[in-house]
């Protein structure tokens, strides 16, 4: 079973244009990525404007990449998609959002510096985790260059402190891999995400 959270960032990739992100307003469910109903998003497009392109699909089960068309504030999957994700998870995964705060460690022409940031975590696993945040300095990217992050999260059941090794970013996205966390939380964590 294919599950596209609800809350989920989706980047559609078209030609000549910059990338969209889009977020999605309601959860979406087949057995397979071809069988998916059209997924309600959240766009700035007006009425009547199609764009087709590559979709990054980001599943309760992995990552996977298919052809994709935006029309309406509805993404359909178009032509023979796959049947299975490129980017497996062995961990099961929660949409947010969740407030942070946190700290990252930045290497830019050989000198490192901290800077604070703030956002949200949109998707947590006991593996890793999706932050979309800003710097304190209020630009509406991360800086670049991100190493590893020191992130206060708002979970449910209280704070989970964690240190997140960067494993990609993109403007205000990062992906992140658990390096640490503490104990208390850790046991919380795989708690709250167990299936």
């Amino acid at each position: 079973m294919i599950t596209v959270p609800a809350g989920s960032s989706l980047t559609l990739r078209c030609p000549d244009t910059q990338e969209i992100v889009l977020v999605t307003l309601a959860e979406s469910r087949a057995p397979f990525i071809a069988e998916l109903p059209p997924i309600p998003v959240l766009s700035l497009d007006g009425p009547g404007v199609r764009r087709f392109g590559i979709l990054e699909l980001v599943t309760a089960s992995g990552v996977t990449f298919v052809e994709a068309e935006l029309r309406d504030d509805l993404l359909r999957v178009l032509g023979d998609a796959p049947t299975g994700v490129v980017q497996r998870r062995a961990a099961a995964r929660k949409a947010g959002p969740y407030p942070a705060t946190g700290t990252v460690q930045v290497e830019t022409a050989g000198r490192r510096g901290l800077v604070a940031v703030t956002g949200r975590v949109e998707d947590i696993s006991t593996e890793g985790v999706l932050l979309r945040a800003t710097a304190a300095d209020e630009r509406p990217s991360l800086p670049s260059g991100i190493e590893r992050t020191l992130l206060h999260v708002a979970m449910p059941w209280g704070e989970l402190t964690a240190a997140v090794t960067t494993v990609d970013q993109r403007a205000d996205l990062l992906r992140g891999r658990f390096e640490w966390i503490d104990p208390a939380g850790m046991d919380a964590l795989a708690e709250f995400c167990r299936p």
